[in-house]
């Protein structure tokens, strides 16, 4: 079992030609505000600079999974000799798109992360292990479930250059974590938090099985995620109406839950009476160990 306060696979030297090249869905028209002053223009292909002078090269790769509407994110160091990568929460049923994705686009994965153990899909990640010789495994200590590398609070991961922070937050389940991009001049501007089921747009994660508190839940988004500088850029795990992204700055001021004072927040989500997940019975016992499946032959 590997435990390290930081994990760094290698880095490399800076262009200052090269700069962070994004992709969401096509909407030219869309900006996102904060204090009325437009931040972000989501085009076919945005463009994050670090430093006007000082750049680094990363790519990005917002992936959907319609069954249980879950994102599964791709980033790489394309400025790293080897164009390290990392998944954050794969999916099994979309393992073989994933790494078609990653051998057409020439990177090496390296990571496969989860910000938490899901109850409404399997985790790719025993897939990608079994496919992919020397991928590791990332879920919280906290979360009781095994994988490769185990992270707290204040750890980092770390791929070519890009850096993963990551911050404790519990509440929708007991091991859930937040990984946002770090905040050097050779990172991706603005920031990204990649927040699992803690934060969704305009929503959160239910609270009512995992070991989740609603209590705890408010505290941790606003401790960690709404303390972060408002136009962090926030990717969740799922959205069930369109939404493909957020900011700090606007969930802040329109997430019609957690605007709500602490006792309001409870309230609501007591009374949220939503349904037994119909994958929960499947998806938690396999995804406390890595969704390990039957063995697969490796490929290199």
């Amino acid at each position: 079992m590997l435990k390290l306060q930081q994990l760094r696979i290698s880095s490399s030297l800076l262009s200052p030609k090269k700069f962070c090249n994004f992709f969401p869905p096509k909407n030219p028209s869309s900006v996102i505000t904060i204090n009325n002053k437009p931040i972000l223009n989501l085009s076919s292909q945005m463009v994050f600079h670090t430093t006007p002078s000082h750049a680094s090269k990363y790519l990005f790769r917002q992936l959907f999974e319609k069954d249980s509407s879950t994102y599964t994110y791709l980033l790489a160091d394309v400025s790293h000799p080897q164009k390290h990568a990392v998944l954050i929460d794969p999916v099994d049923k979309t393992v073989d798109r994933d790494l078609s994705l990653i051998h057409n686009l020439g990177l090496k994965l390296i990571y496969a992360v989860n910000t938490h153990v899901h109850a409404d899909h399997v985790t790719g990640t025993g897939m990608l292990k079994s496919k992919v010789s020397g991928v590791i495994s990332v879920i919280s200590k906290a979360s009781n479930a095994k994988a490769d590398l185990l992270v707290e609070s204040g750890d980092r991961i770390v791929v070519g250059d890009l850096v993963l922070e990551v911050l404790p937050t519990p509440g929708h389940t007991v091991g859930c974590v937040t990984y946002v991009t770090g905040d050097g001049p050779d990172q991706p501007q603005p920031r990204i938090a990649f927040t699992g089921d803690a934060l969704l747009i305009r929503g959160c994660g239910r609270t009512d099985f995992q070991g989740g508190s609603s209590a705890e839940l408010y505290k941790s988004v606003h401790s960690q995620i709404f303390s972060l500088p408002e136009e962090t850029l926030v990717y969740p795990a799922h959205d069930y109406k369109g939404f493909t992204v957020s900011t700090v700055g606007e969930e802040k001021q329109y997430n019609p839950r957690l605007t709500k004072d602490k006792e309001t927040f409870k309230s609501i989500m007591e009374n949220l009476n939503l349904a037994y997940p119909k994958m929960i019975d499947v998806a938690v016992p396999a995804n406390m160990v890595c969704g390990l499946q039957d063995p697969v032959p490796t490929t290199h």
